[in-house]
């Protein structure tokens, strides 16, 4: 953009004020920096530092825009120092959404890494599971297989005790069937005794009935004769006495009742 001869000189004398005026605040801050002291002195040296950097780069730019407008009658230097700043200004923003980016990636890959490592850590705690698991099931399994043992070898002292009872009670059955067997005939010979003997009582009770029967039929046979006999005498006697007594009474006088007291003497 070309400019009048006048104009540039108008803006060449602007400029070259304008360049004095950032001298002079250049300056000042480098005053002011060296009487920084205290506990904010660092940062607030850092940020009068930026901006005299700021100035001594626009000094520059504008020193640049004043020999253009003095030797060209121009501005190109500013207008390149715009589409520069434009410039610099997208590269920021792209600089900036490139930041941006990044740090959303980093922040995506913070996150997937902290996934990752969560991850990691889950399976950490799954093979150390796994493990405890499997240093389980083998204790488990050494204590199954020595239970198992232990039962196997009790079940067989059982076996063995069983059968030692079993033959023990065996014998034990064996003897008391004997002694059954020996009691058992015992008592069928003293039943065989007992039995005959009662069969020689019974007989000689018989014989002993037998002969009382006969010797009491004997003996009430004797009696009943003998009865007989003294009633046949009774009645004889009587008989007699009856015949003295009438013969007495016929005949008369003492003589007759001596005579029959003397007859009955002689009949009792």
């Amino acid at each position: 953009m070309s400019l009048s001869r006048i104009q540039s000189l108008r803006l060449a004398a602007v400029v070259e004020d304008c360049a004095d005026q950032l001298e002079i605040l250049g300056h000042t801050l480098t005053v002011q920096i060296r009487k920084e002291r205290g506990d904010s002195a660092d940062q607030e040296k850092a940020r009068l530092t930026k901006l005299r950097r700021d100035c001594q780069s626009i000094t520059q730019q504008v020193s640049l825009l004043h020999v253009d407008l003095e030797d060209q009658q121009c501005i190109t230097s500013l207008l390149q120092l715009g589409e520069e700043e434009e410039q610099k200004k997208r590269d920021d923003q792209m600089r900036r959404e490139a930041k941006k980016e990044l740090e959303q990636r980093n922040q995506a890959l913070r996150i997937q890494h902290e996934e990752t490592q969560e991850k990691k850590e889950k399976l950490k705690d799954l093979s150390k599971q796994a493990r405890d698991l499997q240093h389980k099931m083998e204790d488990l399994s050494a204590k199954m297989a020595h239970r198992k043992k232990l039962e196997e070898k009790n079940l067989q002292l059982q076996l063995q005790q069983t059968q030692r009872e079993g033959c023990q009670a065996e014998k034990l059955l064996e003897h008391e069937q004997e002694l059954l067997q020996r009691q058992i005939k015992e008592e069928m010979r003293v039943h065989e005794e007992s039995e005959t003997f009662l069969q020689r009582r019974n007989e000689e009770v018989q014989q002993q009935q037998e002969q009382w029967q006969q010797s009491t039929k004997q003996r009430l046979q004797e009696k009943e004769q003998r009865l007989n006999t003294e009633s046949c005498k009774r009645t004889v006697n009587l008989d007699r006495l009856m015949e003295m007594k009438r013969m007495g009474d016929g005949a008369g006088g003492d003589g007759g009742q001596g005579g029959a007291g003397e007859a009955a003497s002689r009949a009792g």
